[in-house]
């Protein structure tokens, strides 16, 4: 039975970073002035394209994170700053797409795709940066 002495560790990760995950979701969904779930659920690809990049953006360095850290703690404090790098990103595509008075969220609303693929591609981009930085 000694294959299944790692299981423990392999269920408090997995948990852990699903929590994480969760949060990042619904914090992110929270703090967007546009509302990913009814948008998505309303069928607007932009806002499917941007909500999943940013999903994607926070998973890869919390990956890198699981795989480099030291310990379980370890781990969760890298996730928690993988989290607050990407919802900073966020911050900065906000301010640095307003443009002429709309607002990003106001393309997200209105279905922009060329902003949704931006956004999601951006967040992509940083997740990866983001995760090549945790590597030691």
């Amino acid at each position: 039975m000694n294959y299944l002495q790692g299981l423990p560790h392999f269920l408090g990760y997995l948990i852990g970073a699903l929590i994480l995950l969760g949060a990042f979701m619904y914090c992110y969904s929270r703090i967007t002035p546009h509302k990913e779930w009814t948008l998505i659920r309303q069928g607007n690809a932009a806002a499917a394209t941007a909500y999943a990049g940013s999903i994607l953006g926070f998973t890869l360095p919390l990956y890198s994170a699981m795989a480099n850290s030291i310990s379980f703690i370890d781990f969760l404090l890298w996730g928690v700053i993988a989290f607050g790098v990407q919802l900073a990103t966020f911050f900065g595509l906000k301010v640095v797409l307003q443009n002429q008075g709309e607002s990003l969220s106001t393309h997200i609303n209105e279905g922009h795709m060329a902003y949704g693929i931006l956004v999601g591609s951006i967040c992509i981009a940083v997740g990866l940066l983001n995760a090549a930085s945790m590597t030691w």
